[in-house]
């Protein structure tokens, strides 16, 4: 049987940043992933780098995802120097076009809210607007500035990562199937899959969308992980004569540009549980929102059509903290932000492990929230 410090379930971009940032305390740290790393929801994600809630219900969001952006640069530097590979990263702002007789009234009610929660967003011309994006719609009734906002090639940042984790040290395995946790008195003590047993002194859940069935498979856990899988449908791209500089967004869809001039739209949000497959509807939906912010999209070449299964919650809000369970740790339940939320839930888990608490309230996330019994309190990891 193999023992390691830290077993990280899952390697996604999540997990992956939680082993880059522990393996800079020394211990003998594994990942393990049901399949090749990175093709999950990070291979799937456009990379943009939004702190703003997308929702009310992404609201209580808003302090994680602002200190995780302020976390980003620092994150992509150190990854780049020790993987030797660029990651696309910029910090290039991103502008929210509003349609219609009441774009307006929305795009005043969004900058007021946005300011309310200390982010930066402001109203601009629409001159302005197309004069920075050409491409953009004269159809425009309003737009918004938000200067603070970034953008990264998440499959560029996995292929770092996974580079970087390597030269640290870490071990990582592939196409494991892990299909339960072992669990001796109480206390978890490692991972079962493929007919054996993975050892660790702590043990992280990050395996996204199937962290949840790895948790009802596990004997003797005294709670659960209700995460669920929500699909989203992606294309990309190529339009020599768009273009685009930065995310242009709109309540109906987004185009996200990559350093080589692809242009990557999307996306759906569709609770189609384990279906992993493109549809015409949703890539009608797509495509159609990209030709209503860039017209001459209309001719552009499709190169790529993609799905991935989001990790969600009940608040679709992250689990991130100690479980029930002695000795695990939740970091999963990420839907939409994983990208974005990679600094900050290493940053946590780094602390809990090494520390037993953390400098930023995580408290709102605690994966105990949706247990009856749950009275605030988050249990030790030591």
């Amino acid at each position: 049987m193999e023992k390691f410090d830290v077993a990280i379930v899952g390697g996604g971009l999540i997990g992956c940043s939680i082993a880059f940032e522990l393996s800079q305390e020394n211990l003998r740290i594994i990942v393990l992933d049901r399949q090749q790393l990175g093709q999950e929801a990070s291979w799937a994600a456009a990379g943009m780098l939004s702190p703003a809630p997308h929702s009310p219900h992404d609201i209580p969001l808003v302090p994680l995802a602002k200190e995780s952006l302020h976390l980003y640069s620092e994150f992509v530097r150190e990854i780049e120097e020790c993987s030797g590979v660029p990651i696309g990263y910029a910090q290039s702002g991103a502008f929210h076009i509003f349609f219609g007789s009441n774009g307006e009234a929305e795009r005043d009610s969004m900058i007021s809210e946005n300011k309310r929660l200390g982010l930066h967003c402001e109203s601009i011309p629409v001159s302005y607007a197309r004069k920075s994006e050409n491409a953009v719609t004269a159809e425009m009734s309003s737009a918004a500035w938000l200067s603070d906002e970034g953008i990264v090639d998440p499959r560029l940042l996995m292929e770092a990562i996974l580079a970087a984790n390597r030269n640290c040290g870490v071990e990582i395995r592939s196409d494991f199937n892990s299909t339960a946790l072992t669990v001796d008195r109480g206390r978890c003590t490692g991972i079962y899959g493929n007919g054996e047993v993975i050892a660790a002194k702590q043990v992280v859940m990050a395996a996204g969308c199937f962290s949840g069935s790895i948790i009802s498979q596990t004997k003797g856990f005294p709670g659960r992980l209700p995460v669920r899988p929500v699909r989203g449908q992606m294309v990309s791209l190529r339009a020599p004569s768009v273009p685009l500089h930065r995310v242009l967004r709109s309540h109906r869809g987004y185009l996200v540009p990559r350093s080589d001039g692809r242009i990557v739209a999307g996306s759906t949000i569709e609770e189609a549980g384990f279906e992993k497959r493109v549809t015409p509807e949703g890539i009608r939906h797509i495509l159609e929102s990209a030709v209503e912010l860039c017209p001459d999209l209309g001719k552009a070449e499709i190169l790529e059509m993609w799905c991935g299964l989001r990790p969600g919650t009940p608040d679709n809000l992250p689990l991130l903290g100690p479980a029930e369970c002695e000795g695990l740790i939740a970091a999963t339940g990420h839907y939409r932000n994983g990208i974005l939320l990679a600094p900050i839930t290493a940053r946590l888990v780094r602390e809990w492990i090494m520390q037993g608490r953390t400098a930023f309230d995580a408290t709102t996330f605690s994966p105990l929230r949706f247990n009856e019994s749950y009275s605030g309190a988050v249990p030790t990891t030591r």
